[in-house]
């Protein structure tokens, strides 16, 4: 990464080119240099974009392994914790620094060990302040502070576990606030804490001419099968989104039953599962996941093909985090939106209102789903009830289920058989058992 104006040492350039890394990104040339100047940053900017070295770096140049605990580092989930603990190692190799990751879900006794040789901390809100109210560590020598996607922690609602954590670090710091968008809370942290900050608004990574969104209009019934359908056709890497933890895990045990490689992902799981399940689909041993906003919010995966909002979110800003998983990197990528009841119109409405013409209505011919196999001689779109039984199966043949097909059979016009509702629910009903 050879820019001038960046003031990176040759062993943190040559570091950087070791790791594919020879361009800086706009988010990495205009923060880079406003750390180095100690000038505090409030940056808008998405998932994707370089963000994490674009702090990592300048701070990891500016310390040494003497200096301690120096360095602050706030993310909303354990997830992104992890990852960023990652970054912070990958490049300070040769510093020795100590970087210690701290979140709950593991034994705290083990990151309590860490916290008399470590440099640079990256925590989770709640579990720092069991830390510090057990008096496992002061936060007295932090020189720089970063509040890594605060508009996630906001909505998690760390307001005040972030305030409490903010009263117990020296005035004279450095703060770095990078958040996907600058709300209306957001800017009232910013002007609390941050003076005169540089400030950093990049257009989003995702462009419009890359990501295809579409959404279909659907019944409760329809959702499932219509999604099983979509998974069956080809597939790279493919996030399913839901708004309840539960239901999460429901809809994967389904899709699982019906032939489909897919797991669940949200926050009632352990962290070992959690980690073992990420790495997983990082690695491709499932090509389906099936998570929660605030589980998927630390996921930074590379190639994720298709985005699917199974739930409709209840705001733009989440539908705008889901989608921007995909169609990165100046690839392709899809994202489709099932919208069924009557409170998910009226969220989808305001995100259609909100992204002007860029998501479009897909129909989809309901045949698809409600046409079993079918065999030589059958036309296609007629039901098994109306398939001719063998002498042997229609002895057993109770009178109830007799009396339906002729029902059945009776109803429908001579010329065109079709398919009745209650043979629809009743060909389904195995999809939501």
């Amino acid at each position: 990464m050879k820019s001038a104006s960046l003031k990176l040492s040759k062993h943190m350039i040559a570091l950087l080119e070791r790791h594919g890394i020879t361009t800086p990104t706009p988010i990495q040339r205009e923060i880079i240099p406003a750390i180095f100047d100690k000038r505090d940053v409030l940056a808008q900017s998405e998932t994707g974009s370089g963000k994490t070295i674009s702090f990592a770096i300048p701070l990891i140049e500016q310390l040494n392994r003497s200096d301690g605990l120096s360095v602050l580092v706030l993310v909303p989930t354990r997830e992104l914790c992890i990852q960023v603990t990652g970054e912070f190692v990958k490049f300070s190799e040769g510093k020795h620094l100590g970087v210690t990751s701290v979140y709950g879900g593991v034994s705290i006794n083990e990151q309590v060990k860490k916290m008399r040789t470590t440099n640079i901390i990256v925590a989770t809100p709640g579990r720092l302040l069991d830390l510090l109210n057990r008096r496992a560590l002061t936060l007295d020598t932090i020189r720089s502070l970063v509040l890594d996607e605060a508009d996630r922690m906001l909505d998690m609602g760390f307001i005040r576990d972030i305030e409490k954590i903010l009263s117990r670090i020296p005035t004279q710091h450095q703060t770095l606030l990078f958040s996907a968008t600058v709300s209306k809370e957001i800017e009232q942290l910013s002007r609390k804490y941050l003076k005169n900050p540089v400030n950093v608004k990049l257009a989003s990574e995702v462009k419009p001419e890359f990501l295809q969104q579409t959404y279909y209009q659907t019944t409760p019934e329809e959702k499932l099968p219509l999604l099983v359908e979509l998974l069956k056709r080809e597939r790279d890497l493919t996030l399913v989104f839901c708004n309840r933890k539960h239901f999460a895990s429901k809809l994967a045990r389904r899709l699982a039953q019906h032939g489909i490689h897919a797991r669940s992902l949200h926050g009632d799981m352990s962290q070992n599962q959690r980690e073992r399940v990420s790495n997983e689909f990082r690695k491709r041993k499932i090509n389906v996941l099936v998570a929660t906003d605030v589980a998927a919010r630390g996921l930074h995966i590379e190639g994720i093909s298709h985005v699917y909002n199974y739930e409709i979110p209840r705001d733009v800003d989440s539908y705008t985090h889901r989608v921007g998983r995909t169609a990165r990197a100046g690839k392709t990528g899809e994202a489709i939106s099932f919208v069924s009841t009557g409170d998910e119109q009226k969220f989808f409405k305001n995100i259609l209102f909100n992204y002007q013409g860029r998501i479009t209505l897909q129909k989809f011919d309901r045949g698809i789903l409600t046409a079993p196999k079918t065999g030589d001689g059958q036309k296609q779109g007629q039901s098994r009830q109306h398939r001719q039984p063998s002498p042997r199966k229609a002895n057993h043949r109770n009178s109830r289920q007799r009396h339906e097909t002729k029902r059945e059979s009776e109803s429908k016009p001579s010329d065109a058989p079709q398919v009745g509702k209650s043979t629809w629910r009743k060909r389904w009903e195995k999809y939501f058992r």
